[in-house]
């Protein structure tokens, strides 16, 4: 178990992206939060993301550091319109889901759409490909 589980934060056991991404994975994937989902050898690629952030990462460890000051950034409100899709033999899950909040650093409106594709072996996440829309993040922060 993480320092996550018992806090409130966008990636705590009770921060909304966390619970869309337990009710996709319900029944696939085990953990008391969002990081204990994850294997500890687990890779994330960010296929389409924003620059300046990582397209590769590796380890549950990394991954907690990568997303530890993200509520400097974004304060995600709600998580919702889910879809999934499942392939058992695979062990694999394509989840599409919505993000709503805002920019904490402008106080803009933040909405994105996003496709995670994502391989469980043995209960545990151990592959997670992401795809969202750049352009959301954008605007959210006012870059450029």
């Amino acid at each position: 178990m993480t320092k996550y589980s018992e806090d409130s934060s966008n990636f705590g056991a009770d921060g909304p992206f966390f619970r869309i991404i337990q009710e996709g994975l319900k029944g696939l994937a085990d953990g008391e939060d969002y990081f204990d989902m994850l294997a500890d050898d687990v890779v994330f690629e960010y296929v389409i993301s924003v620059p300046g952030y990582p397209g590769r990462v590796e380890g549950r460890q990394s991954i907690i550091d990568l997303y530890s000051d993200y509520d400097s950034y974004m304060t995600v409100q709600r998580a919702d319109n889910l879809r999934v899709h499942r392939d058992p033999a695979a062990s694999v899950a394509v989840l599409e889901y919505e993000v709503h909040g805002e920019s904490a650093q402008t106080g803009r409106p933040y909405n994105n759409r996003f496709v995670s594709i994502i391989t469980v072996k043995e209960g545990k996440v151990t592959w997670w490909r992401d795809y969202l829309d750049p352009v959301a993040v954008f605007e959210s922060s006012g870059w450029p």
